[in-house]
C-alpha cells in the first residue's frame, strides 16, 4: 500500500466516524437531525424496525437509484456505497444512544442549539473529507456528489438541496400516516439550505491537499 493511498484510507476512517458522531450529536440533541437521518428516524419510527437497520435498507434503495442516475451499471460505484453504508448506519445508531444517555435533550434551547450547529459542522466537514479521499462514500452523499457534477455544474449547494427530494417526500408521507413528525426542527432547516456550502467551504479550508476526483462524466 504506497503512502498515498494510506494517508487517504486513514483520513476517510476518521471522516467516517466523525460523520457518524455528528449526525449521533443532532439526534441526541433534539434540535433537528440533518434531512436523511431525519427521514430514517421517521421511517424507524414508523415501521417498528432499529435505525441502524433502517439507515442500512434506505442505504442500499439510494444506491440503486445512483445506478440508474448514472445511466450504466457502475459495479465499484454500487460495491463502495453498500462497504460504506454498513458500519455507517450503525455507528449512527452507536453514537444516538451514547449522547442519548447524557440526556442532552433536557438542555435549555441555547445549548441544544449550539450542539446542534456543531453536529451539522461536524457531518459536512466529514463529507467533504470522505468525498475527497475518493475511496467509497455513503449513497446519500453519491447522490449529491452525481447531482452535483453530473448535472448541475459543480454546485455544492444545489447537489445538496436537490439530493434532499427523496428524504422530505418519505417525512411527508410519514407526518400524514402518524400524524407526528420527529427529528426535524432548526437544524433540519438549516442542514436543507446550507449543509451544501459548509462543504463547499470545508473542501477548501479542511486538510485542503485533498482533491476532488471525478469518477463521472457529462451528461450528454
Amino acid at each position: 500500500m504506497n503512502g498515498d493511498l494510506k494517508r487517504r484510507l486513514g483520513y476517510l476512517i476518521f471522516a467516517i466516524i466523525l460523520d457518524a458522531a455528528a449526525n449521533g450529536l443532532m439526534i441526541a440533541s433534539n434540535m433537528g437531525s440533518a434531512v436523511w437521518m431525519a427521514s430514517g428516524v421517521n421511517i424507524s419510527s414508523l415501521i417498528h424496525v432499529s435505525y441502524g437497520n433502517t439507515l442500512f435498507v434506505y442505504a442500499i434503495l439510494v444506491s440503486i437509484t445512483n445506478q440508474i442516475l448514472l445511466r450504466k451499471f457502475d459495479a465499484h460505484i454500487l460495491i463502495s456505497n453498500l462497504l460504506f453504508s454498513l458500519p455507517f448506519s450503525y455507528l449512527v445508531g452507536f453514537f444516538t444512544n451514547v449522547f442519548g444517555m447524557l440526556n442532552l435533550a433536557d438542555l435549555n434551547m441555547f445549548w441544544r442549539l449550539l450542539l446542534d450547529i456543531l453536529g451539522l459542522i461536524g457531518v459536512s466537514a466529514g463529507t467533504s473529507i470522505y468525498q475527497r479521499c475518493n475511496l467509497i462514500q455513503h449513497p446519500n452523499d453519491e447522490l449529491a456528489y452525481l447531482l452535483r457534477f453530473k448535472y448541475l455544474h459543480g454546485s455544492a449547494g444545489w447537489g445538496q438541496l436537490v439530493s434532499y427530494t427523496p428524504p422530505v417526500v418519505i417525512m411527508i408521507i410519514c407526518f400524514m400516516i402518524t400524524g407526528s413528525i420527529q427529528s426535524v426542527g432548526i437544524g433540519t432547516i438549516l442542514a436543507m439550505f446550507i449543509q451544501g456550502v459548509i462543504i463547499g467551504w470545508s473542501d477548501k479550508l479542511i486538510v485542503p491537499s485533498l482533491k476532488h476526483h471525478l469518477r463521472i462524466g457529462k451528461t450528454n
